[in-house]
């Protein structure tokens, strides 16, 4: 099954909200009025786009409505999924894993997925052939490190990993070597989702990223911020404060076919710039999969 199709299986939840709610309004259309307009905005924000973001993107569909003559329901339907799929065009949301080794820095709260975002993308690369080695950084939370070990015992990953409450810098720095010295293809860190205050966190991740640069300059690097798409509206804020410390480069959202409020997606992507790269549906390793934002809307527009 392709992108589109499990991402239309995975979005059963906010479809049912979304997709019903646009249905029934373009199945009894009878004009671009106010009432459809107000309509629409509230559908969207109850979708956890954004109430700016809403008012845009209506604001938006107004203006073409109204400078292209647009009347059928199709017309129009297809002018909101035309403004929708704009939010989501970034030029390339592909992980860029091109040199050797590169890095993947997981970042993010406790209890939004990473660890088992770092064994999916693990089980991915040693799949197509690639020496990953993880690095178990969150060495705050107790049984962080012994669930990474499942998960690299499970891909067929190597892992390095220190004592619980060990310096998460010292065990990034002795990954890093251990991986020059394996000829691993990709180092995946792991990191505190938890600190005894924000700024102590806040402050560890600049330090992680720090010594990435001083030992590996010039590598590619991912920091990928795992939000749970559950949390809707949170997650933005979790992503804003994550962005100022660790220049996050792409978001990874979590159990997507767990909620009805898909459109986060697009709250991340305007209000943050940042480029949804992977979105998590389901359990297994597979359902882990590289984000496209057109299939997204076609799937979320039922088109």
């Amino acid at each position: 099954m392709g992108f589109f199709g499990k991402i239309k299986e995975g979005l059963s939840k906010t479809r049912s909200n979304i997709t019903n709610q646009l249905h029934g309004m373009f199945d009894s259309f009878t004009g671009a009025n106010d009432e459809f307009f107000d309509e629409l905005e509230e559908t969207l924000i109850t979708a956890d786009v954004g109430v700016e973001l809403a008012m845009d993107c209506v604001e938006k569909l107004r203006e073409e409505v109204k400078k292209k003559g647009l009347r059928g329901a199709e017309e129009i339907r297809n002018a909101l999924a035309a403004i929708l799929k704009e939010i989501l065009a970034f030029e390339d949301t592909s992980l860029d894993t091109s040199s050797k080794p590169s890095v993947i820095l997981v970042i993010g709260v406790n209890g939004v997925g990473k660890t088992t975002t770092i064994g999916k993308l693990a089980t991915r690369y040693v799949s197509e052939g690639k020496k990953v080695l993880l690095c178990a950084g969150d060495t705050f939370r107790a049984a962080a490190a012994e669930q990474l070990t499942i998960w690299a015992e499970r891909s067929g990953a190597d892992i390095v990993r220190h004592e619980e409450g060990s310096d998460p810098g010292a065990v990034i720095f002795d990954g890093i070597a251990a991986a020059k010295a394996r000829g691993a293809d990709i180092i995946i860190c792991d990191t505190a989702g938890r600190l005894h205050n924000k700024q102590n966190l806040m402050n560890e991740l600049a330090k992680i990223n720090k010594i990435i640069d001083r030992e590996l300059p010039g590598a590619s690097r991912e920091n990928l911020l795992v939000i749970d798409a559950t949390t809707g509206q949170n997650g933005l804020i979790q992503a804003k404060q994550f962005s100022e410390a660790a220049g996050v480069t792409g978001v990874v959202l979590t159990k997507l076919d767990g909620t009805a409020r898909g459109g986060i997606v697009f709250a991340v992507a305007k209000e943050m710039g940042i480029p949804v790269k992977l979105v998590g549906v389901g359990e297994k390793a597979g359902d882990l999969i590289d984000f496209d934002g057109d299939d997204f809307v076609r799937a979320l527009l039922d088109e």
